[in-house]
C-alpha cells in the first residue's frame, strides 16, 4: 500500500502504515541507532553510547527498549562479572536496510559540498 491510496482518507495518521512506521522508527535517536547496529553489530551498550556520543544513557536505554519492544532489536544478555550486554538488529529491522540506503543516497545527492571541508 502506497501513499496515494490513503490520500484524501486519512482522518488519523497512526491509522496509517506510515503512521506506524513512524510509531517505530520515530524520533530523534530509533534511525540513529538502527543505522549504527546495521554497521557495527553485535554493539554492546557502552560501545552504542560512544559511537552516538550526545545521547544520556536513560535515553538510549529506553529508546532500545522500545525497539526490542517493537522487534526491531534483539538484546543477548551473557551472565558473566560485569554484566555484558550486545544488540543485534532482527530480522524485521533488516527489512528497513534498503530503505536506510536510499536515504543515504538522497544525502549524498543534496547535501552541502562544504560538508566535507567544513568537517575537517
Amino acid at each position: 500500500m502506497g501513499m496515494s491510496e490513503y490520500r484524501g482518507k486519512v482522518k488519523r495518521l497512526q491509522d496509517t502504515p506510515f503512521g506506524y512506521t513512524l510509531s517505530v522508527i520515530g524520533g530523534k535517536w530509533k534511525m540513529v541507532i538502527i543505522y549504527l547496529l546495521a554497521e557495527n553489530e553485535p554493539v554492546r551498550f557502552n560501545d552504542l553510547k560512544r559511537q552516538i556520543g550526545a545521547i544520556t544513557y536513560k535515553t538510549l536505554s529506553s529508546q532500545l527498549k522500545e525497539l526490542e519492544q517493537d522487534g526491531m532489536v534483539d538484546r543477548k544478555e551473557y551472565p558473566q562479572v560485569p554484566p555484558k550486554v550486545e544488540y543485534r538488529l532482527t530480522d524485521k529491522a533488516k527489512t528497513l536496510l534498503p530503505i536506510l540506503e536510499g536515504l543515504c543516497e538522497w544525502g549524498a545527492v543534496h547535501r552541502s559540498p562544504n560538508i566535507d571541508e567544513e568537517d575537517r
